[in-house]
């Protein structure tokens, strides 16, 4: 007969806490079984019609709903993220039991079992850990003696579908023990499933069998391979999702740091050193109490984090994407400090956990190649103990306390630490100064050190001065780094990096954790250094070698953020930590005031590059101000382009490069008194002339005419292979009609490119943008060359919305056709806009739209700023809007930090002349932010706007 589930947790391999849930606080197991014997009773064929199976899917879907709501309500209470897994597997087990028996007594009777009906009903997979998410898959394995019988089919049958018709996602298999065996021997996915397993209820003898047969067949003597399945597989699961644990949207089960990572972890000392629970690690010395401690608080915060992510979304969500960040959050208790919201604390905690997953894994492999080299036996044994020998031969030159393992780094004693704290700087500038990796045992013994960087050792020169060394590595600083701030030692070693460990910045534009972006620039710098950037960044690899700065300009890369999360101005609360810290490091008093300057003016350079008009003079005069000098010039230009590649993907661009270039360019004869490399006429001269060399094959006529065609700016601000297209494009459209449309896709950039060409208009933007907006296509970047024909070059850079080309390539089509249609006079924007359902940033974001004008920044012209969260069709309503208050857009520069925008307009009135007037400035200010709030806002004034079919592109 069939056992219980309560006994059967006398012989699972699961965690034996398991067994201390209390299933009556949660379900009735007795109260259930009575339930369906009524409606059996109540039925005229004993239980077995249709009528009688849609009662028990009825009272089961009744039964499961108020199991599920006690336990989120438990979990709620408790926040026990464990406990709240294994409630719900419980409750699975008691469901799949009295489902079970109710088919056997009812359905399909049977008072006596022969020997080849008996079945075992197995958990499986993570549902056999004892542990399940509201949304996980259920995987279950019908285990037979023999092949499959008449009256199992019919109980498995009847089982999967009711589960099925209840809503479960059931993955399954009916096998013998025999087909275990032999399949586990070949897959090592099904291995992995069996070896963690769970008897539900059915037959104890053949669980048993199982157990016994899959360790003596498949367990025995497999470990190595095992674990080196485990470990590719994990690398691989980390390629394809990034290869970082500080993703800001991270995969809770999946990602670098999560769920998976732990259970791999467990997986491997399972099989290993067969033991059934995290605790007998511990007891069997493979890990430390506090490293026990460290496994169980990361295993309960992922599971809780998990269960709240299904429990609030209904379903098996396990990306932790922004809109669900705050919720989670709040669920979990978090809140806001000064200088940080309560979801930034949260994310904290949750990389800090995923570090701890990380810091475990690397324990572990250290314990088991350890225990490998001491005891493999035999010939293979002996050729892995020569090998080895003559990788730990290898003395380091200059210490005794440290050797090279197989090319990594170890200790010579466990007391190298205490007997030297300066050490656990020493240790990582002997890895760097010989290319050495870190062997698992330094990496251990280090993060159990911690404790002994105090205040003596940060004040100690001879520390200080060896980390400098780290930091300014001619080979791999990012590397050595790393290893310093996954051990533990950089956080302490200076406190305030270590409170931007592991932060997140709630926003869509940074990829990555504070920590994490300010490494990634080292690295970014160090790659320029070595020439290895020289073609995507030739200005920055040639400036990087005239530098007489390199100490001062690694150090602002590493602290040029790590005032994050502060309630002041990072940039100015950076600047103090410099001066406190670089003399500390070794720094003179002209570095540690250059250092401080970088890290304060770090943003100075790409805002004024992209959110202002580099042409217009006073822009260069205001920022050649603020820079004062060539030397700083060179360093603000490397560290703009370090810190703007270690944003993350796709954030930089070859647009934004030769924007800085051109700054740079433009600044410099202001800081050399008009010495420089090449004038502003020698440089127009020769972009002139390089594009006419690449239009070698026009007539000479032809290409002099073109040329011409465009203004000053247009061939110091756009890069070479742009002006190529732009002329293709340009020289066929002459001959054609009026309005000609090209687009182009960047898979690599993620982006789509459309390219209009059509009389100059003062609502051509605005028009531009309303048909982007009519597609639900959002704009990232925009520019806008008037030429001296009368006509305009429009180039709308648009976010890529399909994968394959085609998609997108008809999606620009289709804004194609929506730009003919409003220019032409055949459509409306209003109306091509209220058809479309906006698609906005994730609800969680709130920016106030804000307004700021100035008429400082440009002698020529007013400068409209407009900020806030982005949104399709903004762009289209704010210059309609501009038009509306007859302001003429001279020129613009759109920006976008993922969620955030910021529009920069430099504006006249009809008469060419700056706002001035204080109530037309503040009129301005009040309509812009109400059309920020209000997307489709009608004019301002009845009769202002006028109509769209002007335009008149479609007369002769």
């Amino acid at each position: 007969m069939a056992q219980s589930a309560a006994a059967s947790r006398k012989v699972t391999t699961g965690p034996a806490k398991v067994s201390q849930i209390d299933v009556s606080a949660f379900i009735d197991a007795a109260g259930v079984a009575a339930g369906l014997s009524a409606i059996a009773e109540a039925d005229s064929a004993g239980g077995s019609s249709d009528a009688a199976r849609a009662k028990v899917l009825a009272y089961l879907r009744d039964v499961v709903r108020d199991a599920r709501a006690r336990v989120e309500e438990a979990f709620r209470e408790d926040r026990a993220g464990l406990d709240c897994a294994r409630r719900l597997a419980t409750v699975q087990d008691v469901l799949i039991e009295r489902i079970h028996d109710f088919a056997l007594r009812h359905v399909f009777p049977s008072s006596n079992l022969s020997s080849g009906e008996r079945m075992a009903i197995v958990a499986v997979g993570g549902y056999g850990r004892g542990t399940l998410a509201p949304g996980s898959d259920i995987d279950l394995l019908f285990l037979l003696p023999y092949k499959q019988t008449a009256l199992g089919e019919q109980v498995v049958e009847y089982l999967l579908y009711l589960l099925w018709d209840l809503g479960f996602k059931v993955g399954h298999a009916s096998r013998t023990v025999d087909e275990c065996i032999k399949l586990a021997t070949a897959d090592m996915t099904i291995r992995t499933s069996i070896l963690e397993r769970w008897l539900i209820v059915g037959d104890e003898m053949l669980f048993r069998e199982l157990g016994e047969r899959f360790q003596r067949e498949v367990v025995e003597g497999t470990s190595e391979a095992f674990i080196a399945a485990k470990l590719a597989e994990r690398a691989a699961r980390h390629a394809k999702l990034g290869n970082t644990r500080y993703l800001v949207e991270p995969n809770v089960k999946e990602g670098k740091g999560g769920l998976r990572d732990l259970n791999t972890l467990f997986w491997i000392a399972k099989y290993h050193y067969r033991v059934t629970t995290p605790e007998t690690l511990a007891e069997l010395g493979v890990i430390s109490r506090r490293e026990l401690r460290l496994f169980q608080k990361a295993e309960d915060f992922l599971w809780a984090v998990r269960c709240h992510l299904h429990f609030a979304t209904g379903k098996a969500e396990e990306r932790l994407s922004f809109d669900l960040q705050p919720e989670i959050a709040g669920r979990l208790g978090y809140n806001a400090h000064p200088g940080l919201k309560d979801v930034e604390r949260f994310m904290k905690h949750y990389f800090l956990i995923a570090k701890d997953v990380g810091d475990l894994t690397r324990i572990l492999c250290a314990a088991l190649e350890e225990q490998h080299a001491k005891a493999a036996p035999g010939i293979a044994g002996i050729r892995n103990l020569v090998r080895n020998l003559r990788g730990r031969a290898k003395k380091i030159p200059g210490t005794i306390d440290f050797h090279i393992d197989n090319n990594r780094i170890n200790v010579s004693s466990p007391t190298v630490f205490r007997d030297d704290p300066v050490n656990l700087i020493r240790v990582f500038r002997l890895a760097a100064s010989n290319s050495l990796e870190y062997h698992p045992d330094t990496l251990k013994l280090i993060r159990r050190s911690l404790r002994l960087i105090n205040g003596e050792l940060r004040e100690n020169p001879e520390a200080n001065s060896l980390f400098l060394d780290v930091l300014t590595d001619r080979t791999n600083p990012e590397f050595h780094l790393r290893r310093m701030n996954e051990a533990g030692v950089l956080g302490r070693f200076i406190p305030d990096f270590g409170k931007i460990v592991a932060m997140m910045q709630f926003n869509m534009y940074h990829h990555f954790t504070v920590d994490e972006h300010l490494l990634r620039s080292i690295g970014v710098l160090s790659l320029i250094e070595r020439g290895e950037l020289a073609g995507e960044h030739p200005m920055s690899t040639e400036l990087v070698g005239t530098i007489k700065d390199r100490r001062a300009l690694y150090v602002a890369l590493l602290l040029h953020d790590i005032a994050k999360g502060r309630p002041e101005d990072h940039s100015v609360a950076g600047a103090r930590i410099s001066r406190r810290l670089c003399p500390r490091l070794g720094l003179d008093e002209r570095e540690t005031d250059l250092v401080a300057w970088l890290v304060e003016d770090h943003l100075v350079m790409s805002m004024t590059a992209q959110q202002r008009d580099i042409s217009d003079r006073k822009t260069i005069l205001d920022f050649a101000e603020r820079v004062r000098t060539i030397d700083r010039l060179n360093l603000l230009m490397i560290l703009t382009v370090c810190d703007i590649r270690a944003v993350g993907p796709g954030v930089w661009n070859g647009w934004k490069g030769q924007l800085l270039r051109t700054l740079y360019f433009e600044t410099e004869p202001t800081l050399t008194g008009g010495f420089t490399r090449s004038t502003r006429a020698e440089r127009l001269d020769a972009s002139r002339r390089r594009l006419a060399e690449r239009l070698d094959e026009w007539a000479e006529a032809e290409r002099e005419a073109y040329l011409d065609l465009h203004y000053p700016n247009y061939f110091l601000t756009t890069p070479l292979e742009e002006q190529v297209r732009h002329a293709a494009f340009i020289r066929e459209a002459l001959a054609g009609e009026p309005l000609s449309i090209r687009v182009r896709t960047d898979a690599f950039q993620g982006i789509t490119e459309i390219m209009v060409l059509a009389p100059d208009h003062p609502r051509l933007l605005s028009m531009l943008a309303g048909a982007c907006a009519g597609a639900g296509a959002n704009i990232a970047d925009a520019q806008v060359f008037t030429m001296s024909d009368g006509r305009a070059l429009d180039v709308l850079v648009l976010n890529r919305e399909f994968a394959e080309d085609a998609d997108e390539l008809r999606r620009g089509e289709r804004i194609s056709g929506h730009i003919r249609n409003l220019l032409q006079g055949r459509d409306s924007r209003r109306r091509l806009i209220s058809g479309q359902k906006a698609k906005r940033p994730p609800k969680a974001f709130s920016i106030p739209a804000s307004v700021r004008i100035d008429n400082d920044l440009s002698n020529q012209f007013t400068v409209v700023e407009v900020e806030g969260l982005d949104r399709p069709g903004l762009l289209s309503d704010l210059s309609r809007a501009m038009a509306d208050l007859n302001l003429d857009i001279r020129s613009a520069h759109i920006s976008t930090y993922g969620e955030k925008v910021v529009d920069v307009f430099y504006v006249t009135d009809l008469l060419g002349t700056k706002i001035t007037s204080e109530s037309r400035t503040e009129r301005i200010v009040d309509w812009l932010a109400h059309v920020f709030e209000n997307p489709g806002s009608e004019p301002m004034t009845a009769g202002v706007l006028p109509t769209e079919k002007v335009y008149g592109l479609d007369r002769p």
